[in-house]
């Protein structure tokens, strides 16, 4: 069983540039509510659920505004220009012979860890989201404000009624 130093150089990059190219997933978005909402509902319901009173309130869209907010970015730990610049050297190391091979290994090294330095540092910069604030003035004078990924249809003036935390237009 003969495998080529070269396939297995070949092999081992490919692997290596996998590796680094799974760092670059975003970070995930986590949000404290949704429109409309849209209760858990536990696995197992008892056979006589107590009766709850029907409650809902009703108003109007008293404002609509955009909530901006950042995640902190990370700096580059050098991880990404050092696995760029191994990969980089096992790809050049591929290419030409003698002096020429020395010169296209140290070229794949010097682009591989600026281009591992560059994709680090673009998986750990900071990142915008935008959620919105809808506020509702109730018909009894009271304010409520719920936040949202999106308002959906929702304009200001809109009358809405208010169910057990969901918003919905009336």
């Amino acid at each position: 069983m003969n495998i080529s130093t070269r396939s297995l150089a070949i092999g081992a990059s490919v692997l290596a540039l996998a590796t680094l190219t799974a760092c670059v997933a975003p970070q995930p978005v986590y949000q404290t509510s949704r429109y409309p909402y849209q209760p858990a509902y536990p696995a197992a319901q008892p056979a006589y659920p107590a009766a709850q009173p029907a409650y809902a309130e009703f108003g109007h869209v008293a404002n609509i505004e955009v909530i901006r907010s950042q995640s902190s970015g990370a700096g580059t730990s050098g991880g990404g220009a050092v696995a760029g610049g191994v990969i980089g050297g096992v790809v050049g190391n591929q290419f030409g012979r003698g002096s020429g091979r020395a010169a296209a290994t140290a070229l794949g090294v010097i682009g591989g860890a600026l281009l591992g330095n560059s994709v680090e540092a673009n998986a750990n910069a900071p990142r915008v989201y935008e959620n919105y604030r809808v506020s509702i003035q109730t018909d009894n004078g009271a304010y409520r404000a719920f936040d949202v990924a999106s308002p959906g249809d929702l304009r200001i003036g809109d009358r809405v009624r208010i169910d057990g935390g969901q918003i919905s237009r009336f």
